[in-house]
């Protein structure tokens, strides 16, 4: 590995940047970030980083605000310290929900915090299964999203047996995600069309595809209060699957999440670490965290060494 390569932790993630680090043989930058009385955030870059190819592991998952301006913060200290290239590694992509127009006078969040960091001085962004693909555009620096369906892939390949398996897509806006991780397992695919007839009535979920027998992947990005999730497995079950597992990117397992799937009808929910487990999380009886650290890592080598990062997918 490169000698200037330096791997710098904010506090969002530290279990997932150690992992990184130790997949890539290096020690973590030494770097202190701490808070004064009044939660106003401090940052020191504890050694010498000058000519130096940075990269900033930081998922601005919960509390967002904090982590988003750790991460701006650490960007800057590198930028007056002579950096030579900094790149934020972005494992999350907080706000990437708002990526357009929802109604009047509301605001596009995703391209404001994109705006942020190039602004901060990040020279490249390196990030993981955005909510939508166009967000890349809004950065003006080089931006590579990371897909976590390889990883999902090998898992899926030692749990299951792949003649019976079918993945679902849990809404209409997913089914590119879903045939796409179906494509590589070589699996049928089948999708939740979730639709309320009137409003104040409750969501009717009807299933494009015949499900029956079938051991069913819901496949998505993000979770969140999982309640689609749970919903979908209830109308995938009733319509005869065997089973119904769900492989997201991002657990973001908000308020009651990690309780209403424990008591769900899914057999497992698989998560990876681009946010860090909560207790919660780490205790539930099928909830289950799979690494994508050696994704990452790999996917920084190649960018410390310029060589191709999409060829990771091919």
């Amino acid at each position: 590995m490169a000698d200037n390569m330096k791997i710098l932790a904010g506090n969002s993630n530290g279990a997932l940047t150690d992992a990184i680090a130790a997949y890539l043989g290096l020690p973590l930058c030494k770097t202190s970030v701490r808070r004064f009385a009044d939660m106003e955030i401090f940052v020191e870059i504890q050694e010498n980083v000058r000519g130096s190819d940075c990269f900033i592991v930081q998922s601005t998952s919960f509390p967002a605000n904090d982590h988003l301006m750790e991460l701006l913060i650490m960007t800057d200290a590198l930028r007056r310290a002579s950096a030579r290239r900094i790149t934020a590694v972005l494992p999350y992509f907080g706000y990437a929900r708002q990526d357009r127009k929802t109604g009047s006078r509301t605001p596009i969040s995703a391209k404001l915090v994109a705006n942020l960091i190039t602004r901060s001085g990040a020279d490249r962004v390196l990030t993981v299964d955005l909510h939508a693909g166009q967000i890349q555009g809004f950065f003006d620096i080089p931006t590579d999203n990371l897909f976590g369906a390889p990883v999902m892939v090998r898992d899926i390949k030692d749990q299951l047996d792949l003649k019976n398996v079918m993945v679902v897509s849990p809404d209409v806006g997913g089914v590119v995600r879903a045939r796409a991780l179906a494509k590589r397992i070589d699996a049928p695919l089948a999708i939740v069309d979730k639709r309320r007839e009137r409003a104040g009535e409750s969501e009717v979920m009807n299933i494009i595809g015949d499900v029956s027998g079938k051991s069913c992947i819901l496949v998505d990005d993000i979770v969140d209060s999982g309640g689609t999730l749970c919903n979908a497995a209830e109308a995938l079950l009733a319509k005869g699957a065997a089973e119904v597992r769900a492989y997201i990117t991002h657990g973001v397992l908000s308020g009651g999440a990690v309780a209403r799937i424990s008591s769900s009808k899914l057999k497992e929910l698989v998560v990876t670490d681009t946010i860090q487990p909560t207790e919660a999380v780490r205790v539930s009886k099928n909830i289950r965290v799979i690494s994508i650290a050696p994704l990452i890592g790999e996917a920084i080598a190649r960018t410390a060494k310029e060589e191709s990062v999409s060829s990771l997918f091919d």
